[in-house]
């Protein structure tokens, strides 16, 4: 169970919105632009400036605004026939791209060091990449968990309100990239598992 499990409850609420937008002409492809570029403004601000701590607490707002430009691009997509194939590959490329952005800031963060961040990245990366394989071995594209991207900017965004905040993130805590890393290889593992099992059923059904 992943924070994508919740995802048809908050497309419900952002419908009307949905709507208008799609009235007043916006397409998926320019929610999906916006909110990779608005990724990049924000890690980029929080990179070249991580020492002001303050503007981290930027950090869990626009992982909301984002989550929430993810939803309204595909709903543009599936519901008013906004569906491309130059869409599909925006899709996971931006997604990969403004992860690195969000996630990148916290290399220069005490207590984490900036070799686990950028293996958090990297498995990150990887995650989504495993997950898109399911599609060319004939399996569905695969949100498996535990960690998927919203769960993965839930906690992100967490740990930017807590250095925005002012307060010092114990040494103690230094495990959490650690552990990420791991919870991210299990994702690794899962989307790869059931992808084959998704194969194997399919195989049957035939």
């Amino acid at each position: 169970m992943t924070l994508y499990d919740i995802k048809p409850q908050f497309q419900s609420l952002l419908r009307p919105l949905v709507k208008r937008l799609a009235k007043a002409g916006t397409t998926a492809n320019q929610v999906t632009i916006t909110a990779a570029v608005g990724s990049i403004v924000v890690g980029g601000v929080l990179t070249g400036f991580s020492h002001l701590e303050y503007l981290f607490l930027a950090l869990p707002v626009w992982m909301f605004i984002r989550m929430a430009l993810n939803a309204i691009d595909g709903m543009l997509a599936r519901e008013f026939g906004q569906k491309s194939h130059l869409g599909a590959y925006l899709n996971e490329i931006c997604d990969v791209i403004s992860d690195t952005a969000l996630f990148l800031p916290f290399a220069f963060i005490a207590p984490f060091s900036d070799i686990s961040v950028y293996l958090v990245i990297f498995l990150a990366m990887l995650s989504e990449f495993v997950g898109v394989l399911g599609l060319s071995v004939g399996a569905s594209r695969r949100y498996d968990g535990p960690i998927g991207k919203s769960d993965r900017a839930l906690i992100f965004g967490v740990l930017g309100l807590w250095v925005g905040s002012g307060i010092a993130i114990p040494e103690s805590l230094f495990w959490i990239m650690p552990v990420l890393g791991i919870l991210l290889s299990i994702t690794i593992f899962n989307r790869i598992q059931s992808g084959l099992k998704e194969i194997q059923f399919k195989r049957v059904d035939i």
